[in-house]
C-alpha cells in the first residue's frame, strides 16, 4: 500500500481494515440508481470486489475488497456508467441524500435538487479540502429528523403561492458529539438555495479547524455570530436565474405518489448477483429506476399503472422479502472498516435472537464505533459499541452505549458502557 492512497480520499476511498485492501465509495444522488448503473456496479464488484456491495444509511453503495491497482478500472467502469466518487469521502461535500422523500409525490423534485446540489457541489475545487466532511439532506418532511443530523438539512415547504420552498436547518451531526442541527432559514426558494449553502461552507472552512465538523464552529462562537457571518457572505442574499430546460431526475412525476416495492438486505448486505436481480425486476416494474434507503435496503418505484402487489410477489420469490424483517440499521463495523470496534453484524444476529414481538415494530441502529455511520440516534432503540474493555482473561471485549428515542430532538442515552450480556438483557426488557 503506498503512502498516496491517503490522498485518494477525496475519490470515496478509504484503506480497509484488511492489509492491503480498499474500499470505495459510490455517491447515489437522493439514493437513486438506474439499473443500468447498478449492473456496472455489479461488474466492478465482481472484478474486483469479490462480488461484495454494501448499501449505507447515506444512500450510498459501497465496494470493499479492492486493491490499489484495481482503482483507475474501478474509475473507468463507473465513470462509463455515471456514477461519481468525488467527494464521497475526506474533507469535502458529500452525497447529497433523501431518508424520508420515497412514497412523497415531490420525490421527483427532490430528486432534481440533489442532482443539481451534487453536480454543483463535487469535484469543485473551491468546496473541497474541507477542514472535515460536509453533508447535505434533503427530506420529504421532518418525521425521521435526518435534516437535524446533517450539516444542511433541507426540508420541503410548500411556500406561497404555490412555489415549492424549503427550510434550510444547519450545523447538526452525530459521532462522539451530537448535536441537532437549527433552523437558519425558512421558506427558501430553489434559485437561493446554491448560494446560501456556499456561504455556509466557506464560512466553515474559514473558521473551523482541521478535522472538526461545522458543529464544532457552532460549540465555538454560538448561533448569533454564524448567523451574522453567513449574512455578511455576499452569496446569502444571492438568487440565481430560474433553471430552464428538462429536469435532471430520472424518476418521472406522477399525478400521484408512487408505491413502492422493497428488497431488504440484513444489515445492507448483498452480492452482485443480488443487485443484478434486483436490477432486472426493475425493468420490469419500475422504468428500470432503483433507490437505496436510508435503512439500507433497495425500492422500486413501481411505475403506474403497475401492480405494486406483483412486484412484491416478485421480489419475495427471488427471496428478497424475508418472512421475518426488522428494521436494523448495521455499518460494517470490524468485519471491514479500520474504525470499526466490533463485528457489528455477528452483534445484530445476536441482538435479533434476544429481540421479542414488540422489537420488531421499532427501528434500531448498531454503530461499531462512536462515529455512529448507522444513525443509532435518529432510532427508536440505538447501540453504539463506545469502547473495547480489558477482560482478566486479557481479552477486549466491546462496551455499548444504549439509546432511545425522544419526542424532539435526537435520542437520548439511557445506559452507558454495558458488556454484551447487560445489553441482550436490556433488549429484552424492550421487547
Amino acid at each position: 500500500m503506498t503512502a498516496g492512497v491517503q490522498n485518494f480520499r477525496l475519490d470515496g476511498i478509504y484503506q480497509q481494515r484488511q492489509e492491503g485492501f480498499l474500499m470505495q465509495r459510490v455517491k447515489l444522488p437522493a439514493g437513486v440508481i438506474s439499473s443500468l448503473q447498478a449492473r456496472v456496479v455489479c461488474e466492478a464488484a465482481e472484478r474486483f470486489g469479490k462480488g461484495s456491495i454494501h448499501l449505507t444509511t447515506r444512500g450510498s453503495m459501497e465496494l470493499h475488497w479492492l486493491r490499489e491497482s484495481d482503482l483507475p478500472a474501478v474509475r473507468r467502469l463507473l465513470t462509463s456508467a455515471g456514477l461519481t466518487s468525488r467527494g464521497a469521502c475526506g474533507g469535502a461535500v458529500r452525497g447529497i441524500t433523501c431518508g424520508s422523500g420515497h412514497g412523497s409525490l415531490h420525490f421527483p423534485l427532490i430528486e432534481d435538487l440533489a442532482r443539481r446540489l451534487q453536480r454543483h457541489f463535487a469535484g469543485n475545487p473551491r468546496f473541497e479540502r474541507l477542514p472535515k466532511k460536509f453533508k447535505i439532506g434533503i427530506e420529504a418532511d421532518v418525521s425521521g429528523k435526518r435534516h437535524l443530523i446533517q450539516d444542511v438539512g433541507l426540508v420541503l415547504n410548500p411556500g406561497g403561492e404555490g412555489q415549492l420552498c424549503y427550510d434550510m436547518y444547519v450545523a447538526g451531526g452525530l459521532g462522539r458529539e451530537p448535536r441537532a442541527g437549527f433552523l437558519l432559514a425558512a421558506a427558501l426558494t430553489e434559485e437561493r438555495i446554491i448560494p446560501m449553502i456556499e456561504a455556509v461552507v466557506r464560512v466553515y472552512a474559514a473558521g473551523t479547524p482541521a478535522g472538526k465538523r461545522l458543529k464544532h464552529l457552532l460549540a465555538a462562537i454560538g448561533e448569533q455570530e454564524f448567523r451574522r457571518r453567513v449574512a455578511e457572505d455576499l452569496a446569502a442574499a444571492e438568487e440565481l436565474p430560474p433553471r430552464l430546460g428538462l429536469s435532471e431526475n430520472i424518476l418521472a412525476p406522477v399525478a400521484a405518489p408512487r408505491e413502492w416495492a422493497e428488497a431488504f438486505f440484513f444489515a445492507g448486505q448483498l452480492s452482485s448477483d443480488d443487485l443484478r436481480n434486483v436490477a432486472n425486476l426493475a425493468d420490469e416494474y419500475s422504468d428500470g429506476v432503483m433507490l437505496v434507503t436510508a435503512e439500507q435496503n433497495i425500492a422500486l418505484p413501481v411505475a403506474q399503472p403497475g401492480d405494486p402487489g406483483q412486484a412484491r410477489q416478485a421480489l419475495a420469490q427471488a427471496g428478497f422479502i424475508p418472512d421475518r424483517h426488522v428494521t436494523l440499521r448495521v455499518c460494517p463495523g470490524s468485519h471491514e472498516c479500520r474504525m470499526g470496534l466490533a463485528p457489528t453484524r455477528d452483534i445484530a444476529r445476536s441482538i435479533l435472537a434476544a429481540m421479542g414481538p414488540a422489537g420488531e415494530g421499532l427501528t434500531w441502529g448498531i454503530s461499531g464505533c462512536n462515529n455512529s455511520c448507522s444513525q443509532p440516534q435518529l432510532a427508536d432503540v440505538g447501540i453504539v459499541i463506545a469502547r473495547l474493555a480489558a477482560e482478566e482473561d486479557g481479552q477486549r471485549t466491546p462496551r455499548f452505549d444504549l439509546y432511545r428515542s425522544v419526542p424532539t430532538g435526537l435520542g437520548e442515552k439511557v445506559a452507558a458502557s454495558l458488556n454484551l450480556t447487560e445489553l441482550l438483557e436490556q433488549i429484552a426488557s424492550v421487547c
